[in-house]
């Protein structure tokens, strides 16, 4: 089986910044697009920024400029900096990650836990 487990959210001031991690651990053959997305109280899940294995990064408009994600594929890790935070940003974080298995099984899509970001003065 596939995990992925999220680190690094927490507490920070407006124009504060965070680093997220997502690790993927388990039986892992490739990683092809890895995203981060995003769910405020009250509203559905959106995306943040996603990232191919061939490096094209997309990003939601909101977060242009402010907002990277990168990738480190020898950790099988997803990173997302997040800088000049606003008080619109506080969410749950949830990392995404298309997965192969073994070189003849499907893609399966995977999403970690949720880490919580509280941008407040």
């Amino acid at each position: 089986q596939v995990q992925l487990v999220e680190s690094g959210g927490g507490l920070v001031q407006p124009g504060g910044s965070l680093r997220l991690s997502c690790a993927a651990s388990g039986r892992i053959f490739s990683i092809n697009t890895v995203g981060w997305y995003r769910q405020a109280p009250g509203k559905q899940r959106e995306l943040v920024a996603t990232l191919t294995s061939g490096g094209s990064t997309n990003y939601a408009d909101s977060v242009k400029g402010r907002f990277t994600i990168s990738r480190d594929n020898a950790k099988n890790t997803v990173y997302l900096q997040m800088n000049s935070l606003k008080s619109e940003d506080t969410a749950v974080f949830y990392c995404n990650a298309i997965i192969r298995s073994t070189w003849f099984s499907g893609e399966g899509n995977y999403w970690g836990q949720g880490t919580q970001v509280t941008v407040s003065s």
